[in-house]
């Protein structure tokens, strides 16, 4: 039988460059989605999944997600002692139990294969999952839930790769699947090849990847000693394609709400959404819009 999804990789190294200048000092990844985190959303979907062991790789400055994870005991002594149980209980969803969160560092900003590749040593030679945080995805069961399941499942699959079909004209600015024939069940499409940010005109599809993935620890050999490629940085796809030659890889079709919060308007986008879904409070947003909207 082969191992289980037990690790998680979430990269939140990256600068925020598009959200300045709040992410001068506060690392993109705690821009709330309305009251909560962008990083916590992910971890709650990779504890929804099973995941046990929480890997961060970050970067200077980033302090405050470890601390996120962390207990805040004069914060909740404090919420007790004044009878605020309920954000007591608010603030203990989505930290990791003793020992299970890990943090890293990348040292430069070389890409997010470079990111994955700092993670080596705490994966242990297992198969792994990554997430990235800037995805917030709404579905129930969760997307990587779905792909944990079906990747347990499976005897033959090896690799996993999530996505949704995109516009011709936005597939470069993703990897991209070049697939065979869709499978009936789950969605699934068998991955023969993947390629960085291809012009659409080069494009094998429009089957866009859109951070979550299972993988394989063979990955590291590769990223070890990639080269840079779009953009100047080492990529993760670059190394995916480099051994799907050796494992079964899918992707598994996303069909949940997908919400881009790497950029301003999809991090607005994301917190109307999940504010509407209050009982506090969607009624209040839905009047604040109407009057914006004047209708």
């Amino acid at each position: 039988m082969k191992p289980k999804i037990k690790k998680a990789v979430f990269p939140v190294a990256g600068l925020g460059t598009r959200f300045l200048p709040a992410t001068k000092v506060v690392p993109k990844e705690m821009m709330p989605v309305f009251n909560k985190p962008i990083v916590q959303y992910a971890v709650e979907e990779a504890m929804s999944a099973g995941i046990e062991e929480f890997i961060f790789v970050t970067g200077r400055g980033k302090v405050i997600i470890e601390d996120h994870f962390d207990v805040s005991y004069e914060l909740e002594n404090h919420l007790v002692n004044n009878n605020k149980n309920h954000y007591k209980e608010l603030i203990s969803q989505g930290i990791p139990k003793p020992g299970k969160a890990f943090f890293t560092r990348q040292q430069y900003p070389m890409g997010l294969g470079h990111a994955i590749w700092c993670a080596k040593a705490l994966i242990n030679n297992e198969p792994f999952a990554v997430l990235l945080p800037d995805e917030y995805l709404k579905s129930s069961p969760t997307c990587l839930a779905n792909m944990v399941d079906i990747y347990n499942k499976s005897a033959d699959i090896d690799m996993m790769l999530a996505y949704q079909e995109v516009a011709w004209a936005n597939v470069s600015s993703y990897g991209v699947l070049n697939t065979g024939n869709k499978h009936s069940q789950h969605s699934l499409v068998p991955v023969n090849s993947v390629v960085e940010k291809p012009k659409a005109e080069d494009a094998p599809s429009n089957y866009a990847i859109i951070g979550r993935y299972i993988l394989q620890p063979t990955i590291f050999e590769h990223l070890e000693k990639a080269q840079k490629g779009v953009g100047g940085e080492i990529q993760l796809t670059d190394s995916i394609d480099k051994i799907i030659a050796q494992h079964k890889t899918v992707g598994y079709e996303y069909t949940g709400e997908r919400f881009d919060c790497g950029n301003p308007l999809g991090l607005l986008e994301a917190s109307i959404e999940v504010g509407l879904d209050t009982a506090e409070y969607g009624e209040k947003i839905k009047e604040i819009l109407k009057r914006r909207l004047g209708s």
